[in-house]
């Protein structure tokens, strides 16, 4: 069973975006079949993301945490237009949250959503 999530600091981001949470369940579709514009190690991928009209090159960038498999975590994002990439440090940060993101057991991801620090989206099963 694949399990999608935002975390709370990407959901307040979004907010301010045109982004939907059905585009990013279609960009989690992508990149479970390997469609991934960049993996920038460890556990935190780059993926495009199509704003309504504007399409991917004019989106926004989305980092997610993953195991490439059953667990996609939105954790970070930028608009293009915004800033080019991150920063090393950003980047470590982000694979710190990876790591304890992906060490957790589906319970406590079932506490984290009750408790709003997650938002489960994409619900496929």
């Amino acid at each position: 069973m694949k399990r999608v999530f935002k975390t709370r600091y990407f959901s307040r981001w979004m907010r301010k975006t045109e982004l939907t949470d059905s585009a990013l369940c279609a960009a989690v579709a992508e990149m479970a079949q390997g469609l991934i514009d960049a993996d920038l190690g460890g556990g935190i991928v780059k993926k495009r993301v199509g704003l309504a009209g504007r399409g991917k090159r004019g989106g926004a960038r989305t980092l997610v945490a993953s195991n490439k498999g059953n667990r996609w975590f939105f954790v970070y994002g930028f608009a293009k237009n915004d800033r080019a990439n991150i920063a090393v440090d950003e980047l470590e940060a982000l694979q710190g949250i990876a790591e304890q993101l992906l060490a957790v057991t589906g319970r406590q991801l079932d506490e984290a959503v009750e408790d709003g620090a997650l938002q489960e989206i994409c619900h496929d099963h």
